[in-house]
């Protein structure tokens, strides 16, 4: 079986990381093969995406016996060539990504996790900064997405102490939008993609642009800047159709258009 296997369901794509008995632990193969599958998902009609694991485990990180081989890529290579072109390619997507985190979720794997738009996890799923225990720092966007979204001290905690966070502590600090019940999650959290993929996501594309900016800008410049993608938003068909849907008082009808 493929390490990577893409599911084109409706208008939504849904990849699964499927490494199982390796817990979904990224070799090179894994992640090339990611990267190239984040890239057909730049389809217009794909209007969302789902990523989540097979098996026990959303992602254990990295395969440490590539790390170890002698006759393996290397840290450099693993980097710039594996994790960094993954999480630029989801933060990228003019589309929403969906993480839904069926288990644990560890060292890079907790961060593509915590790249993606929206993280729903299961009640069992866990997050751990697993870096420390073995010396490295945290990679593949950790160390810009966990403090701005638990704070500078919590971050620092986490990444220091390689702490297992729980799926209800997680939400609770704000590092994941939701948990569902174990029970259903699949089913749950496809629900949850399909509906971001009938939503006017040109919109929501923009909405993504401009979250991205905020992230380095200043006020004046996030202010100008959702003026103009907000002028954008106003010419699309999605803005026309929910006006009037709104008017004629039925159920819109968006196309990401």
């Amino acid at each position: 079986m493929a390490p990577v296997i893409l599911e084109i369901k409706g208008n939504v794509a849904c990849i699964s990381l499927n490494r199982p008995d390796k817990l979904n632990s990224f070799n090179r193969e894994m992640a090339l093969l990611l990267q190239s599958i984040l890239d057909e998902c730049r389809s217009d009609a794909i209007r969302a995406v789902y990523l989540t694991g097979n098996g026990k485990g959303f992602s254990a990180g990295q395969d440490l016996a590539e790390v170890t081989d002698p006759e393996g890529p290397g840290m450099a290579k693993i980097l710039s060539e594996h994790y960094n072109p993954i999480i630029r390619r989801i933060r990228d997507l003019e589309k929403p990504v969906i993480a839904a985190v069926n288990g644990v979720a560890a060292g890079a794997g907790a961060n593509i996790a915590l790249c993606c738009d929206v993280v729903l996890a299961a009640g069992s799923a866990s997050f751990i900064q697993a870096f420390s225990r073995i010396g490295l720092v945290p990679d593949s966007g950790g160390t810009f997405f966990l403090p701005r979204l638990v704070g500078f001290q919590k971050a620092s905690a986490l990444m220091m102490l390689g702490d297992k966070v729980s799926a209800t502590e997680a939400e609770k600090m704000g590092m994941i939008y939701k948990v569902l019940p174990d029970e259903g999650f699949a089913e749950a959290g496809f629900a949850f993609a399909l509906t971001l993929a009938g939503m006017p996501t040109r919109g929501l594309a923009l909405t993504k642009k401009l979250l991205g900016m905020s992230l380095e800008s200043n006020l004046s410049k996030q202010l100008s800047e959702e003026d103009r993608l907000q002028q954008q938003a106003a010419q699309s068909d999605d803005f026309q159709e929910g006006v009037a849907a709104f008017l004629e008082k039925r159920k819109p009808v968006f196309r990401g258009k």
